[in-house]
């Protein structure tokens, strides 16, 4: 799934795709707000690992689990 977070006073968002399901993501980032985190932390498909000041976050936009569509629909 593609995940696209919005930075504050900053002109790009960071994007990038995980293998984790919607409700691990959205859990992840509620609980590090409501517990006064001072990060959060995400791992892309490649193993890459980003961490995200809580105090920055502008937004956190969770695409959908559903796979991709190959040929043409009519």
């Amino acid at each position: 799934m593609e995940i696209r977070i919005g930075i504050t006073n900053t002109g790009r968002e960071l994007g990038f795709e995980t293998d984790e399901a919607a409700a691990d993501v959205k859990k992840s980032v509620a609980s590090a707000l409501d517990s006064g985190a001072t990060h959060v932390t995400f791992t892309d498909n490649k193993g890459n690992s980003f961490i995200v000041p809580t105090a920055s976050l502008a937004y956190v936009e969770i695409g959908t689990e559903e796979s991709r569509r190959v040929g043409f629909v009519a």
